[in-house]
């Protein structure tokens, strides 16, 4: 269940199912255990919540910023793979502006990690390019189903709804069959995964966009920016990266208080901000 909450509260979630410990976990960016397969956040005395990057999204995507989310287990459900689901639930609970200036990190230099053949990146804006959120992702995949897909999105006015939030996540066979002989991902199915063998989609209906898997890359990243705690005001360029990557990325910019800043939006700049002018017309035809 998702609970408003104060400004500067951020977004936390509470495990309802665990008692005489502390049972609050913020999504922060600090509290992220590195993983290649989802995000996970640990408080102090070791619980967690898992899978936080749909939802995170949803949040974020919709302007969200302060939420208590109340969970009665250790994963936020899976839903269909997408974010679509949590960002129609927000939009029909309802939206209030809270009594305070919205405030955002604002990139002041480039900040990049490198990981194998991946990187992040962070960094202003450039001459033309208008100050929010851009979010420029490159995938490569040997399997033809998936391959080579690149994309860029200006986040600002309901492009999170339109272009992104509908995108399942993906996976290969090989992937779901190794990982359900160790007792993992027993819950997934073809209905809520794109599940790709070589040039094949084997999920019923197949893709929902010909670039499905690029754009919910970018779908995740939104959601692990979302654990910087505030909006972040630039352009994130990923290539081959993913929620390690992302993570990675979230700790070397606070390593490095000069490259950014903190700024108080006024009524122009949060409109650049993903979740502004959002209408539910704004929501792809399949969310």
């Amino acid at each position: 269940m998702l609970r408003p909450a104060p400004v500067g509260h951020g977004i936390v979630f509470r495990r309802m199912d665990v008692v005489g410990i502390d049972r609050l976990v913020p999504a922060r960016w600090d509290l992220v255990e590195i993983s290649p397969l989802n995000t996970r956040v640990v408080n102090a005395d070791g619980v967690s919540v898992s899978t936080i990057e749909h939802l995170m999204a949803a949040l974020s995507g919709c302007g969200v910023h302060n939420a208590l989310i109340e969970i009665d287990g250790p994963e936020v459900p899976i839903l269909d793979g997408s974010a679509a689901g949590f960002a129609r639930a927000i939009l029909d609970a309802g939206l209030r502006r809270q009594d305070a200036p919205l405030r955002a990190i604002e990139m002041l230099d480039v900040v990049e990690v490198y990981y194998g053949q991946a990187m992040a990146r962070l960094r202003p804006a450039r001459g033309h390019e208008p100050r929010g959120l851009r979010i420029d992702f490159e995938i490569d995949f040997v399997d033809p189903a998936i391959g080579h897909q690149s994309r860029v999105l200006d986040m600002a006015n309901g492009a999170f709804l339109r272009e992104l939030c509908d995108s399942r996540t993906f996976c290969r066979l090989s992937d779901v069959e190794a990982m359900q002989a160790q007792g993992l991902a027993l819950g997934g199915t073809f209905e809520n995964a794109v599940v790709v063998d070589g040039n094949r989609v084997l999920s019923p209906g197949g893709l929902r966009h010909p670039d499905e898997a690029v754009r919910h890359k970018m779908l995740d990243a939104l959601g692990d920016l979302g654990t910087a705690g505030l909006p972040i005001l630039g352009v994130y360029e990923g290539l081959r990266a993913g929620h390690a990557m992302t993570n990675r990325l979230l700790r070397a910019l606070f390593a490095r208080p000069e490259a950014w800043r903190v700024v108080t939006c006024d009524a122009a700049l949060e409109d650049r901000l993903p979740g502004s002018r959002l209408k539910p017309a704004d929501f792809a035809a399949v969310a």
